[in-house]
Parts: C-alpha cells; structure tokens; sequence
C-alpha cells in the first residue's frame, strides 16, 4: 500500500497497481483482497491504492506505474448505492470506510478512478470491474440522475472491461500483458467487454443477429398462386402439363448459426435513450443471453456517424468448478484490515469478521437483484474440506473470535451444491429462474450435503455455535424439511431472516417470488420443529415497497396481513432501482421485460412520485404514528375509511397523540386532531390512553 512497503519487500516497481473505493480488508469477502492474492499467487507483484484521493491524480501515482496495468474497482458496492438511499439522499456512514466516514469515494466510482488513472500515466493500460463496471456494461438507466447513461467503457476511457466472476480472465489477462502481448489485441477473453470500430468482427465466419427492434406484427398478405391459376385449370396442376417438381428443404440444421461465433446486436444507446419500448426490448435480449452455456456475443453502438463505436461484449465467464474454487479462497489471507488503519473500526469488516463464504452465484432471478447479472445463476460450491480448513484458521487466526462463527453463506444460505440434474439441460436452458413459477423439476433439491457441512462445522474444537446468517430460500427449503430440522434445531439464534417481499401476486409475479403459501408452509415447519427443539424462535419477514407492478391496494392487503399476523416491522426497504435489474428496466420502462416486449405490450404500475413511494413505505409501518395523517388521508381516498378507528379491526386509529405526525407538517397533524375531537372520534387533550406492548 505505500512506497516503504516496496522497498522493504524489495520492489522497484509493480505489476498490476489495483485501485478501490473501499479500504483495504485482507479477506476473501472483498474483491480487493481475492483480486490481489490471486495474482499474487501468480508470481505477480500488486500494489493497492485503498480510497485515494479523486480530486487530482497524484495519489494514484503513490506506487508509480504500473508494469502490466491499473485494475479499477468502486468496490464490493455500487459506488450509488453505497453514497445514497432508495430516497437519494446522502447517507451518513460508509461501511467500508475506517469508522464508518461518508465521504471518501466520489460517485461513479470506476469512472472517477479509472480517469485519474489515464491522467497520471496516460500510457499505462487501464481494466475495470466490480459489481459497479459489471452492471454497467451496456447502456443503462440510472435512477439517480434519471436518465439512462452510456455503457462505463467509453465514459471511463478504460481498455477493457472485466465482468462477473473475474479470476480466469484476470490470470489470463495478467500472463498474457506479461508476455508482450498489446492488450488492444486481447479479444478473446470470456467475461470482457471492449470498444471497437463498427462492424468489427473476431472472424470472418462470424454472423450477426439483428434485434435493433421489436417485432412487430404486418398485415396477412395472400401469396399469388405460382402456377398463375389458369381458367378452368386447378390450381395444383401446372397450366402446360408439364410434372410438377418437388420443393426441396434445408434442413434446419444446415441453416442454424453457430453460437459460438455469432453476435447479436442490441438497439444502441441512442435507441434505449430514447425509446423506453426498445430499452425493455435490449434488457430482455441481454438477460436471455446470460447463460455461459449457450450465450452469444453482444454488441451495442454508442455514438453516430463518424463518432461511432461498438461496446462488445464476450459471454459470459464458465463458472468455477469447486476444485478453482477452494484454490481461491486457500489463498493466504489475513483476514484482517491493513495495519495502515490502526484502531479504526470498519463496519463491513466487523459485520463478516466471523462469517464464511461456502458459495457464489443465485438461480432464484428475483428482479430487484443483481446478484444474477454479476455472479450468474449457477451455484459454485467450495468442497466441504476448504471450508471445514477455513472454519479452523478463523478459529487459530482473527483476533476476538469468542467460538461462534456469524454465517455460514452466500448471496443464499441454501443453494450450497444445488444444480441442474442434467447438464446438457443445463447448458441449453434460457429460462430467467430456476424457482419461478415453481421449483424447476430438473432442479437438484438435495440439502444433505449442506447438512452435513453444518455438523462438521460445529463440532470442530474450539466452535460454540455456528449460525446461518444469509437470506433462507425457503420455498427450496420446504423441500427439505430435515434441513429445516436441522436449521431450527443448531443454527438459529432466536431470529431467521426470510424475505416473502410481498403478500399479493401482482408484485410477486413482477418480483419473481413464489407464492405466499410457500411462506405459510415454511412457517408451520418452522414453527413445529423450533417446539420439537423447546426453543422460542421467531421469524423475520422482509418487504419491499413502491415495487414496480405494486398498487396502492396491493400495500394495503399486505398492511393488513402485517396486522392480522401481528408483524410491527422496524425497518423497511423501498425499492431501489440498480443498473441493469429487470425491475430497473420495468421501473424505467413501464413494460414487463419479463415476457416478449412489443409496442402493443401492457403497462406496468409503476411508483414513481415522491409521495406515493412515501405511502408504499407507510403501509409497511402502519403502526407508527408519525405515518397516520398520511395512511388517513390514502385510505379516504381509497374508499377504505371503514379502516379508521380505534379498534381491532381497524389499521389506523382516529386520533393522533401529541408530537407524532408532523412529517406532513404540524398544520396537518393539528387539523386532522382537530377534525377526529369534532367528531367524537379522538380523546380530549390530557385523555390517558391505554398502550398495547
């Protein structure tokens, strides 16, 4: 990380100089430290500029220029989502910064970065990736400016681009820059993407599928008889006589193209800016092409006329195979933060300190995650070995660990080992999600290797207790009650995190969730196995609000449902629209790309406005006062003021207690006090009111 760093290791210089938004944690949950030990494990010497000043480039020539290339990353977030909520405001703590300090990385990271790159040493190559360069690899749209941007390539000036799961290509990338090899010439590389003159091509063999537009259906034209339907002649019978010859066929397989060498060409970004149809169009094309089994080539134009270039994008990276896997997370981690930051705490590290990876990778396709587009949906399990050595080196290694290890994990507690019974079916599938409408019935649901991973974890010496901390996917776990057993019986500590998001099938459909009866099944187990322990155990449901497809009357239900199952939820999310997700592009668009999109295709609802938003998130917390007025007035106008009053059945009551209320305005909350007292229907100033715990 500094100068005096090389020189004690004896470095004139680096290989590969690697430049992040977050601060420096030696430990495989961050990109930083798997991308550096990685290549270090190479033969490779990497340098890291943690959090450098962007406001001129001098920081990033702290360790000089770099010998192969400067490899440019926002971070393990989204460098928006990090700086700013679902509301765009800023926020006041940034988990991955030394005591939780709110401003040392600008937004737009990768671009930020990768152009003071350029600027220090304008002849050294330039890679970006991250989850940031991955979910803006082509044209998107950008809630926070509100407008849909160009792909981060050509803002960023970068040489390349980096996407997904990013090892093969690196290592690659690394030993071929090292070999002299230009990287202007390094076209081949899965999991990239890379400017190009139009009309570029990897071969002359090469094919390009148009999709520029959506299909639009003509008008039936009836075809004119061949043999000109002579007077008195049928018209199967040639007017001269003479025997008809057969037609002849090609056969479908002579006129297929072959995938691997063929590109389809999305609407440019002209097109999407433009025309929301198109944008859902491209997102709905780029999404079916993101298996790495039969995914084309991409290519998109930015840029008219003589100005013109090409974003192409490879497919998609193989995934890693367990073996490549436990080789990167053997790799020899600290598991701790750089000295540099002495005593500061930093919160991400604090959360994961005790936590391990067992996984990659979510065949669930919900809409609102990205995890998809950047990890992909087939699960990459670490050998139940590697983790078991992990468990014992966190034990051996990470100051403070007092015997309870935080989670066992990924972006799912429970797709460890899951996968497609058949991987020719596998390698063909183009489906979006392996859960929605149901569970796929070429789907592997098999949970015991997971369970006997959890009883050889917990009995290993000097482990108290192991808990699951990752989101549960329970409409697979219901197809395992035995892991649910097990789950219930060892790994909870009095709370599980489930996340239904929704109760209503409109959201749920336009989320790719299943069904609340998957939930009510998941609960009756829960439930009965955490009795069958003797232990008081309890679950915590999440929701998302002002999701795209959700009605003011679809809050509603689930406000009444939150009541009926006497749910008083703390925190509540609204949704946040991040580049690329297929609810970004139903946000944005107001068109489902979650089926075939046309000009004629339905309308999405779609919560846009500042106070409907405001209204999806109250509902969630109909029990807090401060949302009343609000939830009072929606519900007048819903027609719904049957559910105003002070008793069970209601949801809000007529009154409102003294200080409470005032995010309308103090106005509001005394008009509308002054307005139930009329009314008989609110107690008098100084009136004691019984409160229910």
């Amino acid at each position: 990380m500094s100068r005096a760093e090389m020189d004690a290791l004896g470095w004139d210089s680096c290989d590969v100089i690697v430049v992040s938004g977050d601060a420096y944690i030696d430990h495989p949950s961050f990109g930083m430290a798997l991308v550096g030990r990685l290549l270090e494990a190479q033969g490779f010497r990497v340098g890291i500029i943690a959090q450098p000043d962007w406001h001129s480039a001098e920081p990033f020539r702290a360790l000089g220029r770099p010998n192969l290339f400067f490899g440019v990353s926002a971070g393990n977030m989204d460098s928006m989502v990090n700086r700013y909520t679902s509301d765009r405001k800023i926020r006041s703590e940034d988990a991955y910064t030394p005591d939780g300090a709110a401003d040392r990385r600008p937004d737009r990271a990768v671009v930020v970065y990768a152009q003071r790159c350029r600027e220090a040493y304008p002849e050294a190559n330039v890679v970006i990736g991250s989850i940031e360069a991955s979910l803006r690899r082509i044209a998107h749209y950008d809630y926070w400016s509100d407008k849909v941007r160009r792909s981060v390539l050509p803002d960023s000036k970068a040489d390349l681009l980096i996407y997904g799961n990013a090892e093969r290509a690196l290592i690659a990338l690394a030993h071929r820059l090292a070999a002299g090899e230009p990287i202007a010439q390094i076209r081949d590389l899965r999991g990239t993407a890379f400017m190009v003159p139009p009309g570029w091509r990897p071969g002359a063999d090469w094919a390009e599928v148009d999709s520029t537009d959506v299909d639009t259906p003509g008008p039936l034209i009836r075809h004119a008889n061949p043999y000109g339907e002579a007077e008195g002649v049928p018209p199967d019978i040639p007017p001269d006589g003479r025997e008809t010859q057969p037609v002849r066929f090609q056969p479908a397989a002579a006129r297929k193209l072959d995938r691997a060498r063929t590109v389809v060409r999305l609407p440019s970004y002209e097109q999407v800016r433009d025309d929301p149809v198109l944008y859902a169009h491209a997102s709905r094309t780029f999404h079916l092409e993101s298996n790495p089994g039969n995914a084309r080539a991409l290519a998109q134009a930015h840029g008219e006329g003589a100005g013109r270039r090409d974003v192409w994008l490879n497919p998609p990276p193989i995934p890693l195979s367990t073996p490549e896997m436990d080789g990167v997370y053997g790799l020899p981690y600290q598991r701790r933060p750089h000295p540099a930051y002495g005593d500061a705490k930093i919160p991400a590290y604090e959360m994961i300190r005790f936590s391990i990876n067992i996984m990659r990778g979510c065949f669930g396709g919900c809409t609102f995650c990205s995890i998809t587009e950047h990890e992909g949906r087939i699960i990459q399990s670490r050998s139940e070995a590697s983790i078991l050595r992990e468990i014992e080196d966190l034990r051996d290694r990470t100051p403070g660990f007092t015997g309870i290890i935080s989670d066992l994990g990924g972006p799912t507690a429970n797709m460890y080992r899951l996968a497609c019974k058949d991987q020719r079916i596998e390698r063909a599938c183009r489906r979006l999600s392996c859960v929605y409408p149901d569970v796929c019935e070429n789907m592997g649901t098999d949970h015991g290797p997971l369970i006997a991973l959890y009883r050889k974890a917990r009995a290993i010496p000097g482990v108290k207790r192991v808990l699951i901390g990752s989101g549960l996917r329970y409409d697979l776990a219901v197809r395992a009650p035995e892991y649910v057993r097990e789950l219930v019986a060892h790994h909870v500590g009095g709370y599980l995190k489930i996340a239904p998001e929704h109760v209503e099938p409109g959201p749920l459909a336009h989320m790719m969730k299943p069904g609340i009866g998957s939930y009510d099944a998941f609960k009756q187990m829960f439930e009965r196995f955490s009795k069958e322990a003797g232990k008081e155990q309890y679950l915590i449901p999440y929701f998302i609000a002002a999701h795209p497809g959700t009605t003011d009357a679809d809050m509603l239900n689930l406000a009444l449902w939150l009541k009926r199952n006497d749910f008083r939820l703390d925190q509540v999310q609204t949704f946040l629209p991040t580049p690329m997700a297929l609810a970004t592009t139903m946000y944005h668009s107001g068109r489902n790309p979650l089926k075939q999109v046309g000009r004629q295709s339905p309308k999405v609802d779609t919560v846009r406005a500042g106070r409907q938003r405001k209204l999806h998130k109250a509902f969630l917390r109909y029990h807090d006062p401060e949302n009343w007025p609000l939830l009072r007035e929606a519900l007048r106008q819903m027609g719904r003021a049957d559910l105003i009053g002070n008793g069970k059945k209601h949801l809000v009551p007529h009154f409102q207690p003294a200080g409470t209320g005032l995010r309308q305005g103090r106005a509001g909350a005394a008009t509308a006090n002054a307005t139930e007292r009329a009314a008989g229907r609110r107690p008098p100033p100084g009136a004691k009111i019984k409160k229910k715990r």
